[in-house]
């Protein structure tokens, strides 16, 4: 509430005082004739298969259901990293106009670009630009996305409203999806929660992951359709599997949840993102041959995130040099980059091998861990489940999440160990805690299954929906953070609303953060505060204690509602018994000091504002003065009732006006900056 950014001020001025004592970038016009006049075009959507094999373990519940439990996947034919250029050169190398080739060349092409540890985002939106020109199905499909998001293209919501809609009708699935969004949101289309919700249901049908998505939050939400925790089950667990089927040996790339709210708030606090000076001093230090800093940005760009992208050739070089220099989990890292092979270095089990008991023999971990994978699939060496079992514990005696996961699955299988599923959950709960998606999948798998425990299909629900959501479509809530801090807010607003058509909270919440500060035109005026308050309650429902009081603040500023004291009090409420938040503690103890929404009552004041001070050391100067103020009260009322003052609490009000309060609050602001003035220690005598 205001009161309380009022006295945060206050106090930022006692530490002064304090201080002082101490791109159809235009879509070629040919285009847009061939979107509005779609006869022309070809609907030759041709597909590339992906020939991928993956470790999967068939088991078989008491009950005969069958499920699987994830393992990494091998990946052993590595691709060749081509530039730009000759990709480029590959593909048109008969003439120097896309036209001359197939649709299908092009896209081929701008995949190729988009699939490499390094990418080039922008020729391969160039090459998919040219593709859709010919009329290629998938890319018409790509290029109409990057149209509404704005993503490597020149945004244009009208141009892929068309796409969508005569790609709906040559059947193209994630079509069918963008029109739903476009529906859900308003964007490009009138708002119908019933065209939407069709249109993901076709979606989700033909398999789009996103409808699926987008269908499976609004069935665990009860959006526009009746709560179902079942049908959301059923769709979270199509899209967690391939999720599941995607990780590999590396693990699958971090999902950088960050917060607007709190980078404004406390600029430069965000544990998700590393700020580039540092970044720029690891680099210095591992240049100057410091093994820890060679080592960590090694894993940095190995995995990719926090700000870093993900650049095998640099995680090479530095796992390299730290080797070199005896460090074991370099020689472990490098171990798994041959067990895996890349565009970088060729799939190597030898190597693998040779690098993981270099580091094994040293007790390293990941080394341990690394050799129970090639015991366990019998890769360069001969399948052995007792060897495995025997690395896989080592390791995960370590805590090293590898070793943990690996031995669930052994565990659940009963491989090399009679089958436990008490062991086997055991192990995928630590290997949760680190994060690990595969451990999430096969709890919830185990969860909707009711294997080694009773079947409870909430967990299931939100187990799936955390796998689901590490999916690569993650990687937008990137996109969108940076797009915001680049200024581009109206298509950081389009890709936050989309993810929150997906059940990501933090993209709620963002979405609802840009809208509340009115910093883009894409809506009409009004509107802001409305769609706002609609994100943050989807945010609170899943447990956002900012959230749920930023709902209570719309309900007593009457921001985009009509105002009302007592709902705004029902979520300060819940935000303070749910959740311990101390802003929802002080503007209760408020509320009961005004007697708004709630019996007034000075005792009640007093113990929210106690409760807050408990609940946050940043709100103790804030509470300070609110109880200064609530004494002054007291006293006040004390010589009423005595009638030594023939003036009321009305009288103030008509003299001083209705914040009368506030300047109370600003004189003993000034009245303690001067003690603690008058109170600072001497300075030190000089000698």
């Amino acid at each position: 509430m205001k009161r309380l950014q009022i006295c945060q001020g206050i106090f930022v001025t006692l530490l002064m005082c304090t201080t002082l004592a101490h791109s159809v970038d235009d879509l070629d016009p040919t285009v847009s004739d061939k979107v509005s006049d779609i006869s022309d075009l070809s609907t030759e959507d041709p597909t590339s298969p992906t020939d991928e094999t993956e470790e999967v373990t068939e088991i078989t519940d008491h009950a005969g259901d069958t499920e699987e439990i994830k393992s990494e996947k091998d990946h052993s034919e590595p691709k060749k990293e081509l530039t730009a250029n000759e990709i480029r050169g590959e593909t048109i190398s008969r003439s120097s106009h896309y036209a001359v080739f197939t649709g299908n060349e092009l896209y081929e092409a701008a995949l190729s670009l988009m699939n490499q540890t390094k990418q080039d985002e922008q020729e391969a939106y160039t090459l998919l630009q040219s593709a859709a020109e010919l009329g290629h199905v998938e890319s018409l499909q790509k290029v109409a996305w990057a149209r509404l998001l704005g993503r490597h293209l020149k945004p244009n919501i009208t141009q892929a409203a068309e796409m969508f809609e005569y790609l709906a009708q040559q059947g193209n699935v994630d079509a069918q999806m963008g029109l739903g969004f476009m529906f859900a949101t308003g964007i490009g289309k009138n708002s119908s929660q019933a065209k939407a919700l069709i249109h993901y249901t076709f979606g989700a049908l033909g398999g789009s992951q996103l409808a699926q998505m987008a269908l499976a939050y609004r069935y665990w939400s009860g959006i526009s359709v009746a709560s179902s925790c079942e049908t959301a089950l059923t769709h979270y667990r199509k899209v967690s599997h391939t999720v599941a089927d995607e990780v590999s040996l590396t693990g699958n790339r971090a999902v950088q949840r960050v917060r607007l709210l709190d980078e404004v708030d406390s600029p430069g606090s965000s544990p998700a993102l590393l700020d580039d000076d540092l970044i720029q001093y690891y680099q210095f230090l591992a240049e100057k041959g410091d093994v820890q800093a060679q080592v960590g940005l090694g894993q940095l760009h190995y995995q990719g995130g926090r700000g870093v992208e993900q650049d095998h050739q640099r995680a090479l070089n530095y796992f390299v040099q730290a080797a070199e220099a005896g460090n074991t989990n370099a020689m472990a890292f490098l171990g798994k980059m041959y067990l895996e092979g890349s565009s970088v270095v060729k799939q190597s089990n030898e190597t693998a091998l040779k690098y993981f008991k270099r580091a094994a023999d040293q007790n390293n971990a990941v080394g341990q861990s690394g050799l129970g994978l090639l015991y366990l699939h019998g890769r360069g060496v001969p399948q052995d489940y007792k060897l495995a079992f025997k690395y896989f514990t080592q390791a995960a005696e370590q805590g090293w999440v590898d070793g943990q996961l690996q031995l669930g699955n052994m565990y659940f299988s009963g491989l090399g160990v009679r089958r436990d599923y008490k062991m086997a959950i055991k192990y995928f709960n630590l290997a949760s805690q680190s994060g690990h998606v595969l451990a999430f999948y096969n709890l919830a798998q185990m969860q909707a299954s009711g294997t080694g425990m009773v079947r409870s299909c909430h967990t299931s629900v939100e187990l799936f929906k955390n796998v689901a959501e590490r999916g690569r479509w993650g990687e937008m809530l990137m996109e969108a953070h940076t797009a915001y801090w680049d200024s581009r807010h109206t298509q950081a607003l389009v890709t936050y609303m989309l993810l929150a058509e997906l059940g990501y909270e933090v993209a709620q919440s963002n979405a609802a953060f840009i809208l509340d500060r009115h910093e883009t035109e894409l809506f009409k005026q009004g509107e802001g505060f409305a769609r706002a308050l609609m994100y943050w309650g989807r945010a609170a429902s899943q447990g956002y204690a900012v959230a749920r009081v930023k709902l209570g603040d719309y309900h007593y500023y009457g921001y985009g509602t009509s105002v009302d004291y007592e709902t705004a009090a029902a979520h300060y409420r819940l935000a303070s018994e749910q959740q311990h938040n101390a802003q929802a503690m002080f503007n209760l103890g408020y509320m009961h000091e005004q007697g708004l929404g709630l019996k007034q009552d000075m005792h009640l004041a007093k113990r929210f504002y106690d409760m807050a001070a408990e609940a946050s050391a940043d709100a103790q100067v804030p509470v300070a003065l609110a109880l200064a103020k609530l004494a002054f009260l007291f006293s006040f009322k004390y010589f009423e009732d005595f009638q030594w003052l023939d003036i009321d609490e009305n009288n103030i009000e008509e003299i001083l006006g209705p914040d009368w309060d506030i300047y109370l609050m600003a004189v003993l602001s000034v009245i303690i900056a001067t003690l603690i003035l008058f109170r600072r220690p001497p300075p030190p005598m000089a000698v």
